[in-house]
């Protein structure tokens, strides 16, 4: 490496460190929710639990599906910092937020009407039923906070800015342990105390985004009303990847099922296996977020050369952590193996199912930041398609393995397939250019 081009190497892993380490620390805190949630309620008994279980799944499951109110938003009003146009970023963040409004209110309608039929779907027990249809339906109310929050975390980070989103997480634990702990143990209100207290928290967080995003729209003088065609221009951007994230949810439900086929101690290697790898999958995630701000900014202003030398860069990134984590995947298996399971055979299987996922992760590092980039220029109709064509891979291979009497490494094998398919689709897309649209806003 010669001098000359040092500094901007230099200059690209400050902009990555600088947005991607507060991204990881705010994409850990989410799980942590649940996690809170569930060492409190687990103190009630075992149907309270469970029934926590299957409200957590169902909630995920009405969520998760509007992701891209926090990638379509990071993307746009990044292009709109990169162009120099402050006051139009942040009122393209604004509309993102009340169309987050807007599709919540479908969401928590249905979620009230249909917190029974969705318990009963998700296999809970006559016992655990009520608290999870309890648990569902108070949760419904921080729904509205859910959404918005993911659109104003797009807004922050479209402006350059991950480390609001990481105090506002970090307060949000807090308050939520404190809440759950005195609403479930001090008043007594059991499963509802702990809902209420993530209610409230949740709502705490959104209610400190939009103080953050209302006083930019003062300073920069910006509308705060709502406007009917910014608000279907983010719908239209925002399609394409919910198209993506509802795919990418098929392959995992898939994966579940075809191990739930395969027997007990499969699944439940399985279910560990996902858990550590989606773990792992935060870290490789953050770079992807440093990606949709950085590429959406670069490209916003017209700047090609360093589109492509801050996407290299990021590569280098992604592949290098993905080796780390592959390693220290395979090297302290001993160590974290155990405290999953006691069982023999469920560790025999998670040792095996391990060496495979390890495997994949310097691709999975290849795949999630070129995933960021795409999304980061705005080509969320690619990558629709092309995560509908790897789940059309996918399905046929995984769905054959138990009729073929393949067993849970099998299935892992498919898995990779799919890790590998999704590198080719993005591998393919980068390198031809066609991604590389400039300009404040992508025609």
């Amino acid at each position: 490496m010669t001098s000359a081009s040092a500094p901007p190497r230099r200059q690209h892993d400050r902009e990555i460190l600088a947005l991607a380490v507060p991204a990881f620390g705010a994409l850990v805190a989410e799980p942590l929710f649940l996690m809170a949630d569930s060492a409190i309620v687990g103190h009630l008994g075992t149907a309270q639990l469970a029934g926590l279980g299957v409200a957590s799944a169902a909630l995920t499951a009405a969520t998760g599906v509007f992701v891209f109110l926090a990638y379509a938003t990071t993307a746009a009003v990044a292009r709109r910092i990169g162009a120099g146009d402050r006051q139009a970023a942040i009122q393209q963040g604004i509309d993102g937020i009340w169309l987050a409004l807007l599709l919540s209110v479908g969401v928590v309608v249905l979620t009230l009407a249909l917190a029974p039929q969705a318990a009963t779907a998700l296999g809970a027990s006559p016992t655990a039923a009520p608290y999870a249809v309890t648990y569902l339906r108070i949760s419904a109310l921080g729904i509205p906070a859910m959404l918005m929050v993911l659109a104003a975390t797009g807004v922050l980070r479209g402006l350059q800015d991950t480390r609001t989103p990481l105090l506002v997480a970090v307060g949000g634990f807090a308050s939520n342990i404190l809440l759950n702990l005195g609403l479930v143990y001090g008043v007594g209100l059991g499963v509802a105390g702990s809902a209420w207290g993530t209610v409230l928290a949740q709502n705490g967080m959104a209610a400190a985004y939009l103080l953050v995003v209302v006083r930019g729209a003062r300073r920069e003088r910006a509308r705060l009303r709502p406007d009917p065609e910014g608000i279907r221009a983010c719908a239209k951007a925002g399609g394409p990847l919910m198209v993506r994230t509802l795919s990418l949810r098929a392959v995992l439900l898939i994966a579940t099922a075809v191990a739930a086929r395969l027997g007990d101690a499969e699944v439940a290697a399985h279910q560990i296996a996902m858990t550590l790898w989606g773990f792992l999958a935060f870290a490789l995630d953050a770079i992807a977020i440093a990606g949709q701000a950085i590429i959406g900014r670069y490209l916003g202003a017209g700047d090609v050369p360093g589109t492509r030398a801050a996407t290299r860069r990021m590569v280098e990134w992604g592949v290098g952590s993905g080796i780390v984590l592959g390693l220290l995947m395979v090297v302290a298996r001993p160590l974290y193996v155990p405290l999953f399971t006691p069982d023999p055979a469920v560790q025999d299987l998670l040792s095996a199912v391990l060496l495979l996922a390890a495997l994949t992760q310097p691709l999975g590092g290849l795949v999630f930041v070129l995933d960021g980039v795409l999304m980061g220029a705005g080509d969320g109709t690619y990558l629709a398609w092309a995560m509908l064509a790897t789940l059309a891979v996918f399905a046929p291979v995984a769905w054959a393995v138990p009729a073929l009497g393949g067993g849970l490494m099998a299935l892992w094998w498919a898995m990779n397939l799919f890790m590998l398919v999704r590198a080719l689709f993005l591998g393919l897309r980068t390198r031809t250019g066609s991604w590389l649209v400039t300009g404040a806003v992508r025609v």
